[in-house]
């Protein structure tokens, strides 16, 4: 039925069709919820079609799609110090450091230790995938590296120290033993990291203890040599002795400076009366002779009184008194020149001991100059051996490091075949694929009415002229006059079947 909506007549239709076109040209309102039930209702079948187009596709595609298997496995990372090498992740913040160990997991070297472990690179299967992939181009283990890597996904545990290694496989036991491979080779790739760079260290340290150890040697022949060569044994006890020695020199030099003082001061009086010495006055051999002398002077005197000078017992008394009187100008001139000799001796003593004491500081300044040398030649063996010791406990600390077998982590939950596929989620994928239909199919429909508008109710008439309606009029389904000449009015405008 072709439905016009106008006054009161047919010619009003004309009206309303030429005001409607001009409406066309302004800015239409917003769709209201009965239009677009008009407009889907209208244009259902394309809708539908769009919608059971992308549902059958999706459905298609997943039951096409091979079925695929998510195998876990758990690593608990251990965050305390190491005991044997404290210093490995020291100072470093928890989150930081399990970033770093999710890293590692990914990383090219423990998936090229996993194609070793599970010997995927010798697998004819895999072999034949990469040469249908890449036509035969490229590295075989890149390609093989990156297809795991890509089926690998890992993530830490929230706060806590566990690490979860999550593959997906087409095979649930291969995503297992990937699974469990990744775990497995993490943990040997940690302890690479950390024992490699030991053992270069301890070669290292070692080289330098090789070097350090031959200086101490050269320096301890130095060191030797000196000690032969100037014959030190204990430096220090020889240094006691020579000091002993000079202060033993220094007091007879001083006793033997005392004796020549003393035979200088004796000797002095000599030079005018030689009998006012006390050795002269002490000495009995004189005391007797000048006895004997005054006795012979006194009977001289006594013969020259009673006989005269020219008496021979006179010339006999005077013969005696001059010979008593030579010898003791005779023991007297003894008694000095023994006092010269003691003197000279004295003197000459001296002379010697201060030679000797001269000597004595000689040698022991050589001794403090050997002594300052040979410490520091002992310095320089201290030194060494400090540094030999230090390289070698560093060479110890290493080479313990080099060899541990230990790590902090440890596999907690060792993953296990799937029994149930994770993917592809036919049900969730079609749900899906139906709403994205319904909105592709709705939007079709709506373009298409974009492009070939349509006056479906009478309040899109009222809309589009602004009047109120006010009647309708039906016409036959006849090819009369007035139809004609609406229809060439209005050519735009298509009649909407009901």
């Amino acid at each position: 039925m072709l439905e016009y909506v106008a006054g009161s007549s047919c010619e009003g239709a004309h009206i309303a069709a030429a005001l409607y076109l001009q409406h066309l040209e302004m800015p239409q309102e917003s769709m209201t919820p009965q239009q677009l039930f008009l407009i889907l209702r209208a244009r259902w079948r394309l809708a539908a079609s769009i919608w059971g187009a992308i549902v059958l596709t999706v459905l298609g595609i997943n039951l096409l799609l091979p079925k695929q298997y998510v195998a876990n496995a758990s690593v608990l990372v251990d965050v305390k110090p190491d005991p044997v090498a404290p210093t490995v992740g020291a100072g470093e913040a928890p989150e930081a450091y399990m970033a770093t160990q999710v890293d590692i997991i990914t990383s090219p070297r423990v998936a090229r230790r996993v194609v070793k472990q599970l010997h995927l690179d010798q697998d004819p299967a895999f072999r034949q995938r990469w040469q249908e992939a890449t036509d035969g181009r490229g590295h075989f283990d890149g390609w093989i590296t990156g297809l795991l890597k890509r089926a690998l996904a890992v993530s830490p545990s929230g706060v806590g120290n566990v690490i979860n290694i999550s593959v997906t496989w087409n095979d649930p036991a291969t995503a297992a033993a990937l699974a469990n491979a990744f775990a497995q080779s993490y943990i040997a790739t940690t302890i690479e990291l950390k024992v490699d760079p030991a053992r270069q260290y301890a070669n290292s340290f070692s080289e330098r203890a090789d070097e350090l150890r031959a200086d101490l040697e050269a320096k301890q022949k130095a060191l030797s040599d000196f000690e032969s060569r100037n014959g030190i044994v204990a430096t220090d006890e020889r240094m006691d002795v020579e000091n002993s020695r000079l202060a033993e020199i220094s007091t007879q030099l001083v006793a033997i400076q005392g004796q020549r003082q003393d035979s200088q001061s004796r000797q002095r009086p000599s030079a005018g009366d030689a009998d006012s010495i006390p050795e002269v006055m002490q000495n009995p051999v004189i005391q007797g002779l000048k006895a004997e002398l005054s006795r012979a002077q006194v009977k001289l005197d006594d013969i020259a009184t009673r006989l005269g000078v020219n008496h021979p017992e006179y010339i006999s008394a005077l013969s005696e008194v001059q010979s008593l009187k030579q010898r003791v100008a005779s023991e007297r001139d003894q008694i000095i020149g023994s006092m010269n000799e003691a003197m000279r001796v004295n003197m000459r003593r001296e002379a010697e001991v201060a030679a000797s004491l001269q000597a004595q500081k000689q040698r022991i300044l050589e001794l403090k100059h050997q002594h300052d040398q040979a410490q520091v030649l002992q310095n320089d063996v201290l030194t060494a051996q400090r540094n030999l010791d230090a390289v070698t406990q560093r060479l110890a600390q290493s080479s313990l490091e080099g060899a541990t077998t230990q790590t902090n982590l440890a596999l907690l939950t060792p993953a296990t075949e799937p029994s149930i596929p994770s993917g592809p989620k036919v049900l969730l994928n079609c749900m899906l694929a139906a709403l994205a239909g319904a909105g592709l199919g709705i939007g079709a429909a709506l373009l298409m009415e974009k492009a070939d508008q349509r006056i479906r109710s009478d309040a899109d008439l009222a809309m589009a002229l602004g009047i109120p309606l006010l009647g309708r009029v039906s016409a036959a389904s006849t090819d009369s006059a007035r139809e004609q000449r609406a229809r060439r009015a209005l050519p735009h405008l298509k009649p909407s079947a009901s």
